[in-house]
């Protein structure tokens, strides 16, 4: 009876969160606050509690009338029914030991049994599956399949890294001497997404986290290197959207000798990308905090290459933060749509002729995907490849890319 007393405390805190939390910060951030003031909930509950409340989210728009606990408790259902339908790892792995696995697995089993006992005394007998999770099933890019991107968002994503050029066989090794489980395919590695990987490896200098889908803008790049004939020289890339910096990274493993000119309208992204840049061993570039969808001060027909990771719905990444979807509007669609316009307006003045265009989102919307690339095609712009990357189908984030190159 106390261990059971103990799991509808979660329940409770749960609720209590859920009702105090108005979706305005990412809810990973609300949450830390919220057990920084209450000391007494230890790792465990920390980690019972927050994953009731992402259940919560992970309803989407569905069963809005239920009371927040049994929203609570229908979502863990069929998050848990989405986790025993499908393997954690979808890519081959390794034969990779882990600490006491049996012990590990028993302990999971036994929380498992008892959160059935109290889902098992709700009535759920009228919600078989979910449904209208995601409503806005027609604003889809074409080659979405809308009904497994909606059942994707009861599955959380996988933690991947990108293998930098020189540490393909040091990775491995010292993941598997960590007794860290783990997937690899080519220079991808996949993990469970509660892994600290920063405990084994020199973050940015041997590996870098980034996501499956976004680790693919690599082929995107690799057309590119094909058809500039003179290799030897500097290609000069504009990263004009660069956040974290992640994709200038990626561009300098592609195509080695670059001349990169990066920028973002946020100062503190800014100083952050620069720490990331000096552990990544880049030091030849120029920063410059901008805010481009009000203008371009870089010269006109200036860059090889500008990439484009524009600011976006970020709907292809809910699986990861299902808290966007719940509190998500669809009057945003076009409000970002229209953003991404002024960008793209002011950004392609500094395309070579004959240079290229990188456009990325990370959006699953055809007025964020492949309305924007036909504007560029209005715009002088020749389409050399445009794909969706559909995450959801390896446990990883749903992208969008288009290469086209200036006329």
């Amino acid at each position: 009876m106390e261990r059971i007393n103990r799991f509808y405390s979660y329940l409770n805190t749960a609720v209590q969160i859920l009702k105090e939390y108005d979706g305005k910060i990412p809810f990973a951030h609300y949450s830390k606050g919220f057990f920084s003031q209450y000391k007494k909930y230890g790792s465990k509950d920390r980690k019972q509690i927050s994953r009731l409340c992402y259940s919560y989210f992970r309803l989407g728009k569905s069963c809005l009338d239920l009371s927040i606990e049994n929203r609570v408790l229908l979502g863990l259902k069929f998050a848990n029914q989405a986790q025993s339908e499908e393997s954690s790892f979808t890519l081959p792995k390794p034969d990779v030991e882990t600490a006491s696995p049996s012990i590990n697995g028993g302990l999971k089993n036994e929380v498992e049994r008892e959160w059935l006992e109290i889902i098992n005394k709700a009535d759920f007998s009228s919600f078989d599956k979910p449904a209208n999770v995601f409503p806005w099933k027609s604003e889809l890019s074409e080659t979405i399949d809308a009904t497994a991107f909606e059942a994707s968002f009861f599955i959380q994503p996988d933690l991947f890294l990108r293998i930098r050029p020189g540490f393909e066989t040091v990775v491995p090794q010292k993941l598997k001497s960590a007794g860290i489980e783990f997937y690899i395919e080519e220079n991808t590695v996949g993990l469970k997404n509660t892994t600290k990987v920063e405990d084994f490896l020199r973050l940015n200098k041997e590996a870098v986290i980034q996501d499956f889908s976004s680790q693919k803008i690599a082929r995107f790049l690799q057309i590119i290197k094909s058809q500039i004939s003179n290799l030897k020289s500097q290609i000069k890339v504009w990263d004009c959207c660069a956040a974290s910096g992640g994709k200038s990274i990626l561009a300098k493993d592609v195509l080695n000798n670059i001349s990169l000119t990066v920028s973002d309208i946020r100062p503190s992204i800014i100083a952050n990308l620069k720490k990331r840049f000096r552990e990544a061993g880049i030091g030849n570039y120029s920063s410059v905090v901008a805010n481009i969808t009000k203008n371009n001060n870089f010269k006109q027909d200036c860059f090889d290459l500008v990439i484009a990771d524009v600011p976006c719905t970020g709907s292809g990444t809910w699986s990861r933060t299902p808290e966007q979807l719940f509190y998500f509007e669809d009057n945003k669609i076009e409000e970002y749509a229209s953003l991404q316009r002024k960008i793209l307006e002011n950004i392609s003045t500094g395309v070579k002729k004959g240079g290229y265009l990188l456009y990325i989102t990370c959006s699953v919307f055809q007025k964020e995907n492949e309305q924007q690339v036909a504007f560029l095609s209005q715009k002088g712009f020749e389409v050399l490849r445009q794909e969706v990357m559909t995450g959801y189908t390896v446990r990883a984030d749903t992208m969008f890319a288009a290469l086209l190159r200036k006329k």
